[in-house]
């Protein structure tokens, strides 16, 4: 009879960091959230194990197999969760009335910042895969990225909806005389077509290559996304600084991986 045996640490003290690094404004940086990420995955796969006894007739002694258990059926549900979970706080901060002297512009600058953080997140992915050969952190990009147009759609619904009543002349008003606004906007136009094309059926249809060209766009995006961040505020910058170093760094492992 086959037996299997399961030996693993507490895994609360590193889900308990990774969340509240993750998931706090004073502590997050996209590159931290995905490492962490890494590590967390690396840290079960590596210390969950089923050890597997085979008997056979024709040999007496016991052969074992070490089977790491895979964490990509775990992962996306995983990542999933952890997403909406900026969301689910917000709604909370609402029903609560924690959102502060001007609710309005509480809830459009918080949904701002997460989009910002998602895309930057999204970008991490690839070069966090090729500094750590990590493999399995690529199927996440699209459903990060796909959570970055998801928060600043809701960013955008808010300003037009919350902020403007749907007054269109105001509103183009805005986007034409608000430099920042400008640019947020060319963020969220970049990140449309992104969004409809991230279907396996869309990279198909497009082919590889054509398909890869389209979403160079997330790289501007991102540019045009901190930009707008710097421009819409009036102090305290180091919020935006810690973004554009984080974006620098992320081009610059792009660039040395094209061109070493």
């Amino acid at each position: 009879m086959p037996g299997v045996s399961q030996t693993g640490p507490n895994l609360l003290p590193v889900v308990s960091i990774a969340i509240v690094l993750t998931f706090t404004n004073a502590c997050f940086t996209p590159m931290c959230a995905v490492l962490l990420l890494h590590t967390f995955v690396r840290y079960t796969t590596l210390h969950y194990t089923a050890v597997v006894m085979t008997d056979t007739t024709q040999d007496t002694h016991s052969n074992s197999k070490r089977k790491a258990l895979k964490p990509d059926r775990w992962l996306k549900p995983l990542v999933l969760l952890l997403g909406l979970i900026p969301a689910i706080w917000l709604v909370g901060r609402g029903l609560t009335g924690d959102l502060g002297a001007n609710p309005i512009e509480t809830i459009t600058r918080y949904l701002g910042d997460w989009a910002l953080r998602f895309l930057l997140i999204a970008l991490a992915v690839t070069p966090v895969r090729i500094l750590s050969g990590w493999a399995v952190i690529g199927r996440l990009r699209r459903m990060l990225g796909l959570y970055a147009f998801f928060y600043v759609t809701l960013h955008l619904m808010s300003y037009i909806g919350l902020d403007q009543y749907f007054f269109w002349p105001g509103i183009f008003q805005d986007v034409i005389k608000r430099i920042y606004i400008t640019l947020g906007v060319g963020a969220v136009l970049m990140l449309v077509p992104l969004a409809t094309t991230s279907t396996d059926a869309m990279v198909k249809r497009l082919g590889g290559r054509r398909w890869r060209r389209l979403h160079i766009l997330v790289y501007p995006a991102g540019v045009l996304g901190v930009i707008h961040f710097f421009m819409m505020i009036k102090a305290d910058f180091t919020e935006p600084t810690i973004y554009a170093v984080v974006l620098a760094l992320l081009f610059a492992v792009r660039l040395y991986k094209k061109w070493a």
